[in-house]
């Protein structure tokens, strides 16, 4: 329980009482109290002066782990980064925080016809307090990807590669695109990647119908990413090897999966991890408005689904993400892949800070790194979430 104590004032300081703390890296779960100061990490230790603190929060021996980061959502909670509003975003954010997911990228489409007025809301609310999970960038699917395997994306989303567009999509998002999904086969997209390099942005592949070595050729030129890894791709074959037997030779080249066990067969996803091993491998949600939501009939970018045990598809069966939270995707990823805890935490914390170079401030719990934490019950659901130190979710 959150206690605030008698005759002081509510502060930005918040000490986390009584807590195992589960680091991914670590092989040992510590028995300690977290003090939160202005945002960060001040003190890993046992406080006994508790009434310095305005604000206590007693976590009763529950694990306390770093904060998850999806780099891969479009909505939640009946809201779409499409439908460009601020409020939307905010409601992505808290719903986000229901469980677990302490950063996002705001993954979305670019459309040609029109104002892409959403691109433009999503990069100004960058960094500002949606009132839950904190928006980090824009990860954008498209346009530069092959129709021939765009899955849910409308046609009229994909475009030929163009420095003149992708220079527009620069300027709607003002520095804010942190991630693209692309198609490397297509000519073109090599020195469309190479300029992402140079703008700091990640290129992922994806949405794509590359052979073997087009995808290498595409990860000499920059890609060092994979958005939904095994969806959106060609598949194994003993005599045209593909895009995935390139990606799991690659031993830099992180990928996105999706562990609902749809997405993924349960012993796909197991053959995965023990390919790529707990440094390569990320969750994400790829998640839908339908996320915390009741199973149901919604809409994505005009084009109506069905949510179902968590899964969301066309009414045609093409799969178009989740309605699963993080933590969900992550008690499933544990228990398919039959992997540690610690390396299950790794891919929604380390993994994605890494990807993002932001390893030095998020996915750890250290002094001096962002107050972005999660307190999980036994039954992993999420009894708390905090936020730069508050908390923006509590059960």
């Amino acid at each position: 329980m959150i206690i605030v104590e008698p005759g002081l004032q509510m502060t930005t300081n918040l000490l986390i009482k009584n807590c195992r703390i589960l680091n991914p890296s670590s092989k040992e779960i510590k028995e300690s109290d977290i003090s939160l100061e202005n945002g960060v990490i001040a003190k890993i230790e046992k406080v006994k002066k508790v009434y310095l603190f305005g604000e206590v929060l007693d976590a009763e021996g529950r694990i306390v782990t770093p904060g998850f980061i999806d780099l891969h959502i479009q909505g939640a909670g009946g809201a779409d980064v499409l439908d460009g509003r601020r409020e939307s975003l905010e409601i992505i954010s808290r719903t986000c925080a229901k469980f677990g997911t302490t950063s996002f990228l705001a993954t979305t489409l670019f459309r040609p016809e029109e104002d892409n007025h959403h691109l433009e809301v999503a990069s100004k609310s960058v960094g500002s307090d949606l009132g839950g999970a904190n928006l980090l960038g824009i990860h954008l699917e498209g346009p530069f990807i092959s129709a021939a395997k765009r899955g849910m994306i409308l046609p009229e989303c994909i475009l030929l590669p163009s420095l003149e567009i992708l220079g527009k999509i620069l300027d709607y998002s003002k520095g804010k695109l942190r991630m693209m999904t692309i198609a490397p086969e297509i000519k073109g997209n090599l020195k469309i990647i190479g300029t992402l390099l140079k703008e700091g942005i990640v290129a992922s592949f994806g949405h794509s119908n590359a052979s073997y070595q087009e995808t290498l050729k595409g990860m000499k030129a920059g890609i060092s990413h994979v958005t939904h890894l095994f969806n959106a791709m060609p598949s194994f074959h003993h005599r045209k090897p593909g895009p995935l037997l390139a990606i799991f030779q690659a031993k830099r080249v992180t990928a996105q999966i999706i562990s609902d066990g749809v997405h993924l067969h349960p012993e796909i996803l197991r053959f995965t991890y023990d390919v790529l091993g707990e440094d390569r491998c990320i969750i994400i949600t790829d998640g839908l408005q339908a996320m915390g939501l009741p199973e149901g009939r919604y809409t994505y970018n005009g084009v109506e689904y069905e949510s179902r045990k968590g899964t969301a598809r066309y009414f045609d069966g093409t799969l178009v993400g989740t309605s699963l939270g993080l933590n969900q995707l992550l008690e499933r990823f544990i228990r398919f892949s039959g992997c540690s805890l610690n390396a299950g935490i790794k891919a929604v914390t380390e993994n994605p800070a890494r990807v993002l170079g932001i390893q030095n401030r998020k996915g750890k719990i250290e002094v001096g790194k962002d107050a972005d934490l999660v307190i999980l019950d036994g039954d992993w659901s999420v009894w708390s979430t905090i936020v730069e130190g508050k908390v923006v979710f509590h059960k």
